[in-house]
């Protein structure tokens, strides 16, 4: 493997830990603006919707640890700017999906990218001989969170992850919602 290919893994390994961690600790509010001229909760959704199209907002809520009303807002605001629709599932006609638009494909990864950018900027900040290091420690405290948080409150867990939870591993999660 290269060294381009072993620094981009790193940055990305970064990005998510890191990102993670500031989720749990409320260093910052979903309300804070993130990158192209999103919050961070719109970000987070066209985000999540670039790895499972097509669900139902309550699902999408619970698995970006968004409120309902926020989440309604959130999702107003994305339809407002092209990005996603909802569909009524014609198998009840009531509950809806939520889908990306072909801008909404363009603006996940314009936002993914830029934040991979950002975390291969912090990456070249750190000695490059040190790098593997500092990565490792930060996983190491994740994993202290993640126990830590498990030991405390059961199921708590899940919401500070970007990947959505197993159904085999949490009992709180729906799977006929996904």
């Amino acid at each position: 493997m290269d060294d381009v290919t072993t620094r981009l893994r790193s940055a990305r390994r970064l990005m998510e830990t890191v990102r993670a961690l500031v989720r749990r600790f409320g260093l910052a509010e979903r309300a804070d603006v993130s990158c192209c001229g999103m919050t961070v909760a719109q970000a987070a959704t066209l985000e999540a919707l670039s790895h499972a199209d097509g669900l139902r907002p309550g699902t999408l809520g619970r698995r970006l640890g968004i409120a309902p009303s926020t989440m309604t807002r959130n999702l107003s605001r994305l339809i407002d700017r092209g990005l996603v629709v909802t569909k009524r599932d014609p198998r009840d006609g009531r509950s809806s999906k939520v889908t990306l638009t072909p801008a909404g494909r363009q603006a996940a990864v314009a936002v993914r990218q830029q934040e991979e950018s950002f975390f291969e900027l912090v990456l070249a900040q750190l000695p490059e001989d040190r790098t593997g290091d500092i990565v490792d420690a930060i996983e190491l405290l994740w994993t202290a969170v993640r126990n830590a948080t498990e030991r405390c409150c059961p199921g708590a867990f899940d919401h500070l992850t970007e990947n959505p939870p197993d159904c085999e591993r949490s009992p709180t999660h729906d799977c006929a919602e996904s």
